[in-house]
C-alpha cells in the first residue's frame, strides 16, 4: 500500500490535488459530465463511490466508438470489424495485465464481476480441492460476495467455513488468524479493503503467513483498485478478483486474476462456444487460458471501457490522488466528530476512502433520503455486510466514500446537509 500521509500533512494542506498553482481535481472534474448536474434543484454532490464510480469521457468514448465503428464479435471472425474489435479487446486485457503486474496475460480472465470471479474460485475449488472435513477460511468483514459462495461450496462438499475475527477498532484480529488455520485449511479468502469499513487490511504479511502452511489466498480487491497500488506479483497472491464500474469503467464486468498454476488445474466454470478447441459428441478439448473461463460472446464493449479506464486513471500521478483522497477523508473524520450524536463505525488505523457512520436518534434510510434532497449521494443500508452491522449492533449505516474527483466542497456540503438534518430531528 501507498506510504498515507500524516496527520500534520493532511490538516496543513487543503488539498492534495494543488500542484504548482494549478488545481488538479478541476482537471480531473470536468472529464465526469454525470457530475455536472443539479438533484432536486441543487448542484450533485457524489459521495456514493464505493458503490459505483462515475465515468470519465475516455471511457465514455471508448464504448461510443465500439458501437459506432466495431460492433462485431470477437476472435472467430475475419472480417475487419471482428479484426478489430478483437484487438480492442485484447488490447484492454493487456493493460489490466500491466495495471496489476501480472506475469502472463493468460492470467487475466474477464468475468461480469468481483461476485462472478469469487464463484468461478469456489467452483474450481470445490471442484478440485475440496473433501468432507477440509476448511475455507474468511474474516469478518467480508462482502456477501465473499461469504456465500463459500457457504454454498461448505455444504455442498461437506467442509467447514471459519471466520477470522475483528475488533471493535474494525480492524482483523491478527493474533486470532494463524491460530485458525491448520492441516485442513484449503484456502484463505479475504477483502483487501473493506466496503462498510473502509479498513485496509495487511493483506501481503496474511499472504506470507497463509503460504507458510502451504495455503492459497484469494483478495477481493474490489474496494482497493481504486484507491491503493496493487501489484499481484509483489503481493504473491494466488488470485486477485475485482470490478470495473468501482475503478471507473463500465459496469457489468471484472477482473479475476489466478496464477496459471491454479487456473490450469481448475475445470471450466460454464461450457458452450469460445471456451472449447474441438467438440463432437464423444468428447470435448477445453481451450487453452484465458479463453477456457471465457463461455459465449463475452461483454466486449464493457472490457474495451474498462481498459480504457485504467489507461485513464495511469495517466495521472495516482500517489498524488490516493493521497487527495486520504486529504478528505481525514477532513470528513474529522468533522464528522464535532457533529453531536454522531458515531462512526470503523475506526482502524489504516483506511481508505471509506466512512460509515450513523446518527442517534435517525435512522440511516431517513438521512440518506434528507440528505438526497440536497443533492448530496450517499449510501445507506448494510452494504451487502450484514455481519459487520452485527458486530457492531446497528441496523446499517451512512456510508460516504470518497473518489479522485470529490472535492473538500463536497465535504462541506455532506456536513452542512447533516447539520441541517440534525436541526430537523430535534
Amino acid at each position: 500500500m501507498a506510504d498515507q500521509p500524516s496527520q500534520q500533512q493532511l490538516q496543513s494542506s487543503p488539498s492534495a490535488l494543488v500542484s504548482g498553482g494549478r488545481c488538479l481535481t478541476d482537471e480531473v472534474r470536468h472529464q465526469f459530465p454525470t457530475l455536472h448536474q443539479h438533484v432536486h434543484g441543487q448542484p450533485l454532490v457524489y459521495l456514493d463511490n464505493a458503490a459505483t464510480t462515475q465515468k470519465p469521457e475516455a471511457v465514455l468514448q471508448a464504448l461510443d466508438h465500439y458501437y459506432r465503428c466495431d460492433n462485431a464479435n470477437v476472435h472467430r471472425g475475419v472480417h475487419a470489424l471482428s479484426e478489430r474489435a478483437t484487438w480492442a479487446m485484447e488490447s484492454a486485457r493487456d493493460s489490466i495485465q500491466q495495471f496489476i503486474n501480472a506475469a502472463n496475460r493468460e492470467e487475466v480472465i474477464f468475468v461480469r464481476g468481483t461476485t462472478e470471479a469469487i464463484n468461478l474460485i469456489a467452483h474450481g475449488i470445490a471442484e478440485s480441492i475440496l473433501q468432507p472435513g477440509d476448511e475455507i477460511l474468511i474474516s469478518a468483514m467480508e462482502h456477501h460476495a465473499n461469504i456465500v459462495p463459500w457457504q454454498l461450496v461448505c455444504q455442498r462438499t461437506q467442509s467447514v467455513l471459519k471466520v477470522i475475527p475483528m475488533l471493535p477498532s474494525g480492524e482483523l484480529d491478527l493474533e486470532a488468524f494463524p491460530l485458525l488455520l491448520s492441516t485442513r485449511t484449503r484456502l484463505l479468502a479475504v477483502s483487501h479493503v473493506s466496503n462498510a469499513l473502509g479498513t485496509v487490511n495487511p493483506v501481503a504479511k496474511m499472504i506470507a503467513i497463509a503460504h507458510d502452511h502451504g495455503i492459497p489466498v484469494l483478495v477481493d480487491g474490489a474496494q482497493a483498485v481504486a484507491h491503493t497500488p496493487v501489484d499481484v506479483q509483489a503481493l504473491d497472491c494466488d488470485f486477485y478478483v475485482f470490478s470495473g464500474h468501482k475503478v471507473y469503467g463500465p459496469t457489468g464486468i471484472g477482473i479475476l486474476y489466478g496464477k496459471q498454476v491454479w487456473l490450469d488445474r481448475f475445470p471450466p466454470y460454464q461450457g458452450g462456444g469460445e471456451m472449447i478447441r474441438r467438440v463432437s459428441f464423444d468428447h470435448t478439448e477445453f481451450n487453452n487460458l484465458p479463453y477456457k473461463f471465457e463461455a459465449g460472446t463475452p461483454a466486449i464493449a464493457e472490457a474495451i471501457g474498462l481498459g480504457a479506464a485504467l489507461q485513464w486513471f495511469s495517466h495521472f500521478r495516482q500517489h498524488t490522488l490516493w493521497e487527495h483522497e486520504a486529504t478528505l477523508l481525514y477532513q470528513l473524520h474529522a468533522q464528522l466528530k464535532a457533529l453531536p450524536g454522531v458515531k462512526i463505525i470503523g475506526n482502524a488505523k489504516e483506511k481508505t476512502a471509506v466512512c460509515s457512520f450513523t446518527v442517534a436518534g435517525i435512522h440511516p434510510h431517513d438521512l440518506g433520503t434528507l440528505l438526497d434532497h440536497s443533492g448530496i449521494a450517499v449510501r445507506a443500508g448494510h452494504h451487502c455486510a450484514m455481519p459487520v452491522m452485527d458486530f457492531f449492533n446497528v441496523p446499517a449505516t451512512v456510508r460516504a466514500s470518497v473518489a479522485i474527483y470529490n472535492t473538500t466542497e463536497d465535504i462541506a456540503r455532506l456536513i452542512n446537509g447533516l447539520e441541517q438534518a440534525l436541526e430537523f430531528w430535534q
